[in-house]
């Protein structure tokens, strides 16, 4: 049996999967190099949406599966940041003022229906695999989070000066998220930590980390074939461009 990495050594190797992080997907390079087009912003505005709205049911799918109620009392705090509470917003309303600040259509955004259905394949593989595979599991994957700080970070940076017709009031979610996403890493990365603690168990924490950001990356490969390539789904069969509908060209 291959001895266990060190704790040390299994965070190294967490840490280092940060090189296929989808910051380093050319559709984020050319959002941060100002060289994306208004329409490319908009289009991954109104699919990430998609994602943000999901975020809370993987979680409480989490909650659901967890045991523990110490977990569950702190594990709680990352719905609430994304719904909010009476008379706060929370995340999900904060992305809904980035996509107005990016020229969308408040509502139209809420009906999804901008949504790629490769985004929507991918985000609902990620929810369903939080809710049947093991609280601890579905705990880690979330450890994406160790590289999303400098992702937020690039965007409060470059954005204003590359796109400064995007509404300041949008940056709003990117500022909040950078404490927050801080905060969760260090929850999350404890679970982890205390959890695989033989070689076997560290390697499917790796592939777990890797199923996450194959996620992500599969996200922007369907933005980049609909807003880059621009061949939206069936576009080879019809001339109908649903995916464009609301979003500038």
């Amino acid at each position: 049996m291959t001895q266990a990495l060190s704790r040390d050594a299994f965070e190294q190797a967490l840490r280092d999967k940060g090189r296929y992080y989808h910051s380093h997907h050319p559709y984020h390079v050319a959002m941060y190099e100002g060289r994306a087009t208004r329409e490319q912003i908009q289009g991954w505005v109104a699919n990430r949406f998609y994602y943000q709205v999901n975020i809370p049911l993987k979680d409480a799918a989490i909650l659901a599966n967890c045991p523990d109620r110490d977990t569950r009392r702190e594990w709680v705090q990352r719905i609430i940041d994304h719904d909010g509470t009476p008379g706060e917003g929370g995340g999900i309303e904060a992305w809904l003022t980035l996509a107005e600040a990016v020229g969308l259509d408040r509502e139209q955004v809420l009906s999804q229906e901008l949504v790629l259905p490769g985004v929507r394949f991918a985000v609902d593989a990620y929810v369903n695999f939080a809710r049947r595979a093991s609280w601890q599991e579905a705990a880690s994957s979330s450890l994406t989070e160790l590289f999303a700080p400098e992702i937020h970070q690039s965007r409060l940076s470059s954005w204003p000066q590359h796109y400064p017709w995007i509404d300041a009031e949008g940056y709003a979610y990117f500022r909040t998220r950078l404490g927050q996403a801080r905060r969760d890493v260090e929850h999350g990365l404890s679970i982890t930590l205390d959890h695989y603690t033989t070689y076997e168990a560290q390697q499917r924490m790796l592939d777990i980390l890797q199923f996450k950001l194959d996620i992500l990356w599969t996200m922007l490969d369907a933005m980049s074939m609909a807003y880059e390539l621009h061949r939206p789904p069936y576009h080879s069969i019809t001339t109908e461009r649903a995916w464009h509908k609301g979003i500038a060209l």
